[in-house]
């Protein structure tokens, strides 16, 4: 059987264009050629299955009261359980956390990542699976964004993520990639990876992974 990666993420894993010149197909995803989950699969090779499970808007552990359906810790059991056996578990949320309606400061949005861990752990563990977690701390928010659904602050706690997830994954014995400088944000709407975000991404993470399993 292949490897499976199951990558668990928002609109920068689904594949969000918000700036359609920089898509092939004009649209507001990028293509399969351009997507870093897409891109992984391709530079990891036929050896691994790597599985989309990227939605818009997702958060840690934060309900959304505009949109159902965005906490992670509701959907991340059910996940791993339709998608086992799963060698690596790669996690890449808190963009959305930091959205000033959930008035979450940094450290706050570290502890929503650890309940998640806990969780994703618990379900690893009543399959009798025990597999690699990834954690990425997605890239920093420009501080050039405006966008009043946001709100205020968000890039600020953006900046701050970092070193919350670090110490979450420590003592969690989880992996840590920090995003910021490797994966590019898009200079239109400040919070969306850029076709060259996707593709240093998946690249980053190929060399990563392609050394543990």
């Amino acid at each position: 059987m292949k490897k499976h990666i199951l990558c668990f993420g928002d609109s920068n894993t689904h594949g969000y264009c918000a700036d359609p010149t920089d898509c092939a197909d004009g649209g507001n995803r990028f293509n399969e050629n351009e997507r870093w989950t897409c891109l992984l699969q391709k530079f990891l090779g036929n050896k691994y299955l790597v599985i989309e499970e990227g939605l818009g808007g997702r958060t840690t552990v934060f309900d959304d009261p505009y949109h159902k359906g965005l906490s992670g810790l509701d959907y991340i059991s059910s996940c791993i359980l339709t998608h086992e056996p799963i060698d690596m578990l790669i996690i890449m949320l808190g963009t959305n956390d930091t959205k000033a309606r959930f008035n979450a400061s940094a450290p706050c949005i570290g502890l929503g990542l650890q309940r998640l861990i806990i969780e994703a752990k618990a379900t690893f563990a009543e399959i009798g699976a025990d597999p690699y977690i990834l954690v990425i701390s997605p890239p920093h928010i420009h501080k050039e964004l405006n966008d009043p659904y946001m709100g205020d602050g968000c890039a600020e706690k953006s900046c701050k993520l970092a070193k919350y997830y670090e110490a979450v994954c420590n003592e969690n014995k989880c992996l840590f990639l920090d995003a910021e400088g490797i994966a590019e944000f898009n200079d239109k709407d400040h919070m969306h990876l850029s076709k060259k975000g996707h593709f240093d991404l998946a690249t980053k993470l190929c060399e990563t992974i392609s050394k543990l399993i």
